[in-house]
């Protein structure tokens, strides 16, 4: 009798066991991966007698106030937001006219555009660097802004032209040739049809291109100069010590990046309850 209950029990055991194994290490993995923006978030609230901001001295918020009184910081912040979004403009611009001839027109070559557009996301950051840096001196082109905003253009087009066209390939092309059956010129046709049906994956495509240009430390320190974007100010910042200013903005971009996030997802559930059957036929009928 006795050993039928173990029998029994032991399964039971072990059965509780493994249903609570697999929530514990999910959890010590969250644990993992979410400490050192913890960190981040609780230290820059701190308020450290020097420039090593690792031991806790107490709460302040002087580090926000007085974030933006350091031309140094500013002057960083400033260049990296110019080259994010003009590089981000740039790119999604030409991403999506390449995604869109790559996807709707045939043309000699194309095999080879298509492998081409994949080097970029592919090959290693310190090469495309130090290709780079080949190239700014070939040229003679003195490095600084503009080879900074040429390089981040250069490494977002394929982001953009493979995430432009992974929508353009969900997207059902009877809606076109429906718009074009009702008398609708191309003109008409791409921005009363194409452009609204495509714009969640623009959008997505510059929101990454974005945070790709902001982020951006290795392909930037070779075609900086003298120039410098945030992640270079705080390479620079941590040689000599951590400041507090570093948690500051790391916590600032980390809110910004949760906002981008919660407009992404907005624009992926408005592509869903879009009503794409009726929206060709509606514009045709204007």
């Amino acid at each position: 009798m006795t050993s039928d209950v173990r029998s029994h029990s032991t399964p039971s055991v072990r059965s509780r066991l493994g249903n609570l194994a697999l929530p514990a290490f999910t959890g010590l993995l969250f644990l993992f991966l979410f400490a050192p923006i913890a960190v981040m978030i609780v230290f820059s609230f701190n308020d450290p007698g020097g420039r090593q901001n690792i031991t806790w001295q107490g709460f302040t918020l002087r580090n926000y106030v007085d974030l933006w009184g350091r031309s140094v910081i500013t002057s960083a912040i400033t260049v990296s937001l110019a080259v994010a979004a003009i590089s981000t403009l740039v790119a999604t611009t030409f991403g999506t006219m390449i995604g869109l001839a790559l996807t709707r027109h045939a043309f000699r070559g194309k095999w080879l555009l298509n492998l081409l557009i994949f080097i970029p996301m592919t090959a290693p950051e310190i090469i495309l660097g130090a290709s780079l840096l080949t190239l700014w001196v070939s040229l003679g082109t003195e490095r600084g802004f503009w080879t900074i905003l040429a390089a981040h253009v250069m490494f977002n087009i394929s982001f953009v032209v493979v995430t432009v066209r992974a929508r353009l390939a969900g997207m059902n092309q009877s809606l076109e040739e429906a718009g074009m059956d009702l008398y609708a010129d191309s003109w008409t046709t791409f921005w009363k049809v194409t452009f609204p049906l495509i714009f969640p994956g623009i959008l997505s495509a510059a929101l990454l291109a974005f945070a790709l240009s902001i982020d951006d430390y290795v392909i930037t320190v070779f075609s900086s100069g003298r120039t410098v974007t945030f992640p270079l100010w705080v390479y620079g910042a941590s040689r000599f010590g951590i400041p507090p200013e570093v948690n500051v903005l790391g916590t600032l971009i980390l809110l910004i990046a949760l906002v981008f996030i919660a407009v992404q997802v907005w624009s992926q559930r408005s592509a869903g309850r879009s009503t794409e059957p009726a929206t060709p036929v509606t514009i045709a009928m204007r």
